[in-house]
């Protein structure tokens, strides 16, 4: 017996995360990163382009939507064909404008500004390195080069009460 990969109303298990981000954008690719450990962020190279996947929620058509944003979909056509809210499909296409953006950089270098932009947006050094054709090991040296690295900051759980 299989559960049906449908969102609906009825609770089931397909995957629930809290991601912490000083955006939309670095929280959402965060918490993909989490509930699958074979997606490394909002990849547009996961699933095809399919306007019947994108009119059904289902547990992958995130991943339909990112591949729509990449084969240059607009905000309007997603929101008739999905009615998400277009506020977070700008903040979507804000990933993949992006992810276009580092897909243009050659694989030699890449600048200070573009680096920690893509951090500051979620991106992971993989996910920078698959976009740029470098590995992962590479665009970590950079990062470290450039003094870019995490940090963690306190949460105030409680709302100062």
């Amino acid at each position: 017996y299989r559960v049906s990969t449908k969102i609906g109303s009825s609770m089931k298990s397909v995957g629930e995360v809290m991601a912490i981000g000083r955006n939309f954008e670095e929280a959402f690719q965060k918490a993909l990163r989490m509930v699958d450990e074979n997606v490394h962020g909002f990849d547009p190279y996961v699933k095809e382009v399919n306007e019947n996947e994108l009119k059904e929620p289902t547990d992958k058509r995130m991943f339909v939507l990112a591949a729509s944003l990449k084969n240059n979909y607009t905000v309007d056509k997603l929101y008739d064909l999905t009615k998400i809210d277009r506020w977070f499909l700008e903040k979507l296409k804000n990933i993949i404008d992006y992810y276009k953006k580092l897909e243009g950089i050659a694989s030699g270098s890449i600048s200070y500004d573009i680096l920690k932009c893509a951090k500051q947006i979620g991106f992971s050094d993989k996910q920078i390195a698959a976009a740029i054709k470098s590995t992962e090991l590479v665009v970590r040296k950079w990062r470290e080069e450039y003094n870019i690295t995490p940090f963690v900051k306190q949460i105030d759980t409680v709302a100062a009460e």
